[in-house]
Formats: C-alpha cells, structure tokens, sequence
C-alpha cells in the first residue's frame, strides 16, 4: 500500500497541458441526467467584463475545451437539442490555469435555461503542474517598491531605490528565494535560468540575463502573473528555474482608470541618533538630522472601448488599456569618509610613514632597509647576485622627478580636510561634501484588443521601460570611477486566435524585445594628460588606474581609501552601445477528439546582440609599492609587516607595475532556436486523466556575426601544434534535445 501511495503522489505531481501560454482554459464533459455524454453540444464562453464570446462544441464522448481565454470572469452556457440551456456565472479563469466545469443537461425546451450559481472547483485536478498565480491585487498590496538603501523588492548597488517590480511576488512562493536583481533562484535552480513571458513571448534577457529590472512590464498594467514552478508540459523547453507568465490588462466595456503614488519623504522619516545640535550639518529646533530623501513611484491607468464619435462604436468589439508609472529619487549622501594623500605626501615627502617602523639589513650594498622606505628605481643594479637600490633622502621623491601627467591627476584629488584633536593626521583623513544622486525609470504601455468576431480575436501591446541615472560617487569629473545608467527596453506583442470548428483552434504569436544598456563614463580629453601624444585608442575617457593608495606597511596600510582613489575612471565595463535585438515566434494548434485534447505547436526564437567594447581601449594603469622598493628586501619580511616601497610614490615617479590597453571590439553576436512538441490530455475516466508529451528542441550556438570568435575545445586534437590536445571549434551541426512527460491526474 505504501508502495501504490508513493506512486500516486508522484504521477499527480505531473506536468499540465492546458494554458501553458498566457492564456487560461475551460474544459469538461457534458451529460444528460442519466450520465450518458451528449455529443455535438454547443459550448459557449462569455467574458463578464468585456463580451466577448468564446465558442466550443463537444466531441463524439461529449469532451469540450475552451482554450486560450484571456485571463477574466467568464458566464460559461452549454445548449443542445432536447435539453434546457445551461448556465453556470462567475468562472474565473487564471493565467496558465485550467478549470473544469462539467454540465449535467436537463430535458426540456432549449427556451428554458437551468442556472448553476456554485463555485467553480478550488482543486486542480485537470493537471499535475505545480504553480501559482499572482494577481494585480496582490501586487498592490506588497511592498515591493525599493527603499534607498534597502532590500526589499528589488535592490539596487549603489543604495539607490528603484521602481516596483513584480517578480518580487515570487517570495510568495515555497523553495523560491529572491534577494536582488541579480539571485532569483526556484527550487535550488541556478539563478538567471527562468523563463519570463509577457504575453505569451519570451521576454527573458539574454545579453543582460543578470538585471531583469530593465525590461520589467509596469505593476498597474499586469493582470495577473502565473508563476509555474515545475512540472512543465512538453509546451515549454529550455528554462529549468520556473516560468513567469505575465498577462497584461486590458479595456473592458466601462471608461475606467485609476491614479497612484507611493512616496517617501524624510518628514516622515526618524532622525539619526546623537545629531541634535552636533557638527552633523545644521539641526532645526533641537530636532535631529534627517538627510534629504525623496522617493515617488506614481501613474495612472485608463481603459475602456474605443470610440469615435460618429465614426465607430467599439462597444463588445474594441478595446484599449493605457498604463503609465514613473518612479523619481533623489537622495543626498552625507559623511563619506575615505583616504587621499596628506599634504606632505603631495609634495613627495614620505618620511612620516617610516617613523617608528622596524628596519632590516644590511643588505648586499651594505644599507638598512626600514618598513615603508621608498628607494629609486633609477638606482637599480645588482651586487653580489642582489638587486638593490637606493633610497631616496629623508624618504622624498624630489618634486623634479614628479611625472608630468602624474601632476595633472593628483591636481584632481581633494587634499586632506579631516582631522585629530589638534590637527594630528588620521588615517581616514577625508571627508566627501555631502552629494546628490538620482534615478528616474518610467514604464508608458498600451494594449489594444479586438474582437473580429466570436471565432477570430486579435490583441497587440507595447512597452518602453526606460531608466537613467547618474551614479554619482561623490568624486568630482573627470577623475571618477562613476558609470551612469540609461537604459531602454521597447517590448511589442502581437496575438491571433481563431476557432477553426467547434473542436479545433488555432493560435499565432510574434513578439520583439530590443534592448540597450550602453555603460559608458563622463567624457574627457586625454590630450591634457598627454600631450605629446593619446597612446591609446579611445581618447575620451578618463584611464583606469589603481594602486596609488597601496602601501607596504603602516602609512595606508589599512586599505580602504576614498572609492576614486581606490580606483579612478573607466575599469572593464566600458560599452558605449550594448543592444539586445530578439524576435519570437510561437503557433499551436488544439483539438478535441474523442476523450482527447491534442495540442501540436512550434515555437522559434532569433536573438542578436550588438556591443561595442572598448573596455581597457582607453588605458589600464597599474602602481604597486615593489616600483619603490628595495627589490633585495622583497621575500623577506619585516615581523607583521610587509616590506618597503609606497605605491603613490611610485605614481609621483610615472613607474607603473603594469600598463595594459585593448582594440575596440564591434562584437555582433547571434543565435537561434526552434521547439516542435506534440501533447495530449487523454481523460481515461471522468476522474483519470492522463497527460503526455514530446517536445524537439534546436538550439545554436553564439556565433559572430563575421565568424571572429570560437569555443576552445580541450579535448580535440590540433594540427598546428602536432595533433596535441587542445584546440577551438565553432558552431555544432545540431544542438538538439527530446524531452518527455508522462503525468497523470487524479480527480474526484
């Protein structure tokens, strides 16, 4: 017995079949008062809010299926001769969900009808998936707009807040787990590897798959969200961490419209603790400080048929939904605290940073060396085996031999302004003015549905997600690692359904998504740092540099340092165009024979991205305290020290312990891929149904546009090096997949 449990469990847990689009179904079986099926009934379904009618007749064992209804309130009535019509209101029908309603027909005139006013059935026994569906009214109710600084909804890297985003609804879920933009894993599934539809096309990103947010559909405009966390039917391939299913709304018979905003104002906020009358900027009536912060995430949303006046009445047959929200931040940042050169150690001098500090020696050329000593890298030369070197007196670089373009930089730093009790040096000795940062991200949509009549409806609906920001850091321009983000994804959709007969239907769809995310930098003209000639190809932005603050010992031994100090300009992200360009295509046919519901359907997917990469194209810098150094010292270590040589000192010098730069890279990358998949619901008995399927899937690889790039191949063998192993390989003849699903459903 034990063994037979186990065994329903698990074919109950199986994958479902109907409305695995955006789309919901209604099915059932159709009988007369002694149980016996009616055959050729008519089936129809009604939309409550919008009139439109779905139709549907019965097979030769009284089987019926509504597929492909749009997410809504239905009125589902069955007629057939000899019989009263029956009625059952109040159907509502989820996205990705199945709902049976079965019809028990009474004999009497087809003028008379029987109204059944029960609920419909809570539990899902059409289908083994495991999902769940989100409606508009949770989303509402979540909190799910970011707060600066905080986690909610979805984070953001530099503590700035960011519009509401509806996959924050997926902590509703067991074995779901989501902390920012970039970890969204279901059921221990690597993060990036769901699947996100928006009406019925893939919408996932594929050159930006780690930040979600930049194509997300606005909250006020989603109907309902289906999420599918396994058990997929074979309608679906290529995702292993859930399927997002958005539904976006749409316009019903009734003008109606909403407005929003969700705000945070630091009037509201509590102060910080232990400012009140403090150093801590000015406080009003002994109150305690509260740094500015302004949040609004606001919209409206109006729908309706559309009209024109005297032209065209789309009552039952037209209709719009219009959804606008933008969220707006600013925010200012106060008491940053970091680490740039003292006085002294702009002017070369060193000397303070070797105070007190342990020495060893001597070395080969007879001289102690001391913890932070800096030495000449012009003084280089070997004595008894050895490389030593000099140092330089009273541990200053002389101000003849500052670098000229190393002048022009450290004139861009801020000089000191944090101190001890009685101006004694600290170690943290810089304090950033207060800064302001923002973001703006504002998401315009619009759907149109038609209805071209009962057996043919056509919808469409577009999207611009758009979003900039600066991304300030608090350091000044151009001598700033900031990147600022402005980025805009354009979703279209378009869908077809058409009832071919009372038992077959057929539905179209075709999506776009094109997205750019260009990461670029405030513009610089780097013939004022050389001007003798730019060595680099791309001229305009500020170079990367690193390690200036890097000490042996002592001095900035604590690490840390002001963040553009740290690090200054452009690292390895430089990408002035970063575009994603992908169009999708799906067609499935339904029909029911019998106690059969097959479903035959292809999907095609094409994918091309467009980046022009110029990161390190701009010059990559790279100081280290071994420049200035006594190389005979290193590898020999001072106790709980490090050695000699102080990286900003070697900056001052122009001696760089690596310079590296790149050529520009226009990479154009593409890829393709295609599903065919065959499926049946078979409904064995009124309470077994079985489900199956088969799905073929092609997908290629990334490929470049002009064949410049390729895959290495560890284990083939290579003819330039004698057929050693090791070599590339480009695109495979065929990337194909078969996978199967054999889930059954038990219902009462």
């Amino acid at each position: 017995m034990k063994k037979l449990t186990t065994l329903i469990l698990s074919l109950v847990a199986g994958s479902g079949l109907h409305a695995q689009s955006d789309r919901g179904t209604i099915t059932g079986t159709v009988t007369d008062p002694a149980g016996a099926v009616i055959a050729n009934a008519g089936v129809e379904a009604k939309n409550s809010a919008t009139g439109a009618v779905y139709e549907a007749g019965t097979s030769a064992t009284g089987n019926y299926t509504l597929a492909q209804l749009p997410e809504g309130t239905y009125d589902v009535s069955v007629t057939s001769a000899g019989f009263k019509k029956y009625v059952r209101s109040g159907i509502t029908v989820e996205v990705a969900g199945t709902v049976r309603i079965d019809a028990t027909l009474e004999v009497g005139a087809a003028t008379e009808s029987v109204t059944v006013e029960a609920a419909a059935p809570l539990l899902k026994t059409e289908s083994g998936e495991v999902s769940s569906n989100v409606s508009t009214q949770t989303l509402d109710d979540l909190p799910i707009l970011t707060l600066v600084g905080a986690a909610a909804g979805i984070g953001s890297a530099n503590s700035l807040g960011n519009i509401r985003n509806p996959l924050s609804s997926v902590q509703l879920l067991p074995g779901a787990r989501i902390t920012t933009d970039t970890i969204l894993r279901i059921n221990g599934m690597p993060s990036s590897s769901q699947s996100i539809n928006i009406e019925g096309q893939d919408s996932t990103n594929g050159f930006f798959k780690q930040q979600n947010q930049i194509n997300q559909a606005g909250v006020e405009a989603i109907q309902d969200v289906a999420i599918q966390t396994s058990n997929f039917a074979a309608e679906y391939g290529q995702a292993g961490g859930g399927y997002f299913n958005y539904t976006m709304k749409s316009g019903t018979n009734q003008l109606h419209g909403s407005g929003y905003d969700y705000f945070v104002n630091e009037a509201l906020n509590a102060g910080l603790p232990f400012t009140t009358g403090g150093p801590i900027g000015s406080s009003k009536n002994n109150q305690l400080l509260r740094n500015p912060l302004r949040q609004n995430d606001y919209g409206f949303t109006l729908g309706g048929p559309i009209r024109i006046p005297k032209i065209y009445n789309g009552r039952d047959k037209t209709f719009f939904f219009f959804s606008f929200e933008q969220f707006r931040q600013s925010a200012v940042t106060n008491n940053t605290y970091g680490i740039v050169p003292t006085a002294l150690q702009r002017q070369g001098n060193f000397a303070a940073a070797t105070q007190g500090q342990p020495c060893n020696g001597p070395d080969p050329a007879g001289q102690m060396v001391c913890l932070n000593e800096i030495f000449d890298p012009n003084t280089t030369r070997t004595v008894n085996g050895a490389q030593v070197r000099d140092p330089f007196p009273n541990n200053t670089v002389p101000m003849n031999r500052f670098d000229p373009t190393a002048v022009i930089i450290q004139n861009m730093i801020p000089t000191a302004n944090t101190f001890g009790p009685g101006g004694t040096p600290t170690l943290f000795n810089y304090t950033a003015p207060a800064y302001s940062n923002f973001r703006h991200t504002e998401i315009p949509s619009l759907k149109v549905d038609h209805n071209l009549s009962a057996k043919m409806k056509f919808a469409v609906y577009y999207s611009a997600t758009k979003t900039f920001s600066p991304q300030n850091n608090g350091f000044p321009e151009p001598y700033t690692a900031l990147q600022p983000q402005n980025a805009l994804a354009q979703t279209t959709r378009v869908n077809f359904d058409t009832t071919l007969s009372p038992t077959l239907l057929l539905h179209i769809g075709a999506g776009y998504l094109h997205t750019s995310n260009p990461q670029t930098a405030p513009n610089y003209d780097q013939t004022q740092l050389f001007p003798n000639g730019v060595p680099f190809t791309v001229k305009n932005f500020f170079p990367y540099m690193a390690g200036m603050y890097s000490a042996n010992g002592g001095g900035w031994s604590g690490g840390g340092g002001f963040p553009a100090v740290t690090n200054t300009g452009v690292a390895f992200t430089l990408t002035p165009e970063a575009n994603d360009y992908k169009p999708t295509f799906n067609t499935s046919m339904t029909w029911v024979k019998g106690n059969h519901t097959y479903k035959l359907g292809a999907t095609a997917l094409f994918e091309g991205i467009q980046s022009l990469n110029e990161s390190r194209a701009d010059g990559q810098f790279g100081f280290s305290a071994q420049q200035t150094s006594d190389p005979w010292q290193n590898g020999m270590p001072f106790a709980a020290t490090q050695g000699s040589g102080f990286g900003y000192a070697s900056f001052l010098l122009g001696v760089t312990s690596s310079v590296s730069t790149a050529a520009p890279a226009d990479v154009r990358l593409g890829m393709h891929s295609y599903g065919i998949y065959l499926q049946d619901s078979w409904k064995v008995t009124r309470r077994l149904t079985f489900e199956y399927g088969l799905r073929w899937d092609y997908a290629s690889l990334w490929k470049e546009q002009y064949g410049r790039m390729q895959n290495a191949a560890f284990n083939l063998p290579n003819s330039l090096i004698g057929g050693r192993i090791g070599s590339v390989e480009y695109q495979a003849t065929c990337n194909c997949n078969y996978a199967n699903a054999y889930p059954l459903a038990i219902g009462p």
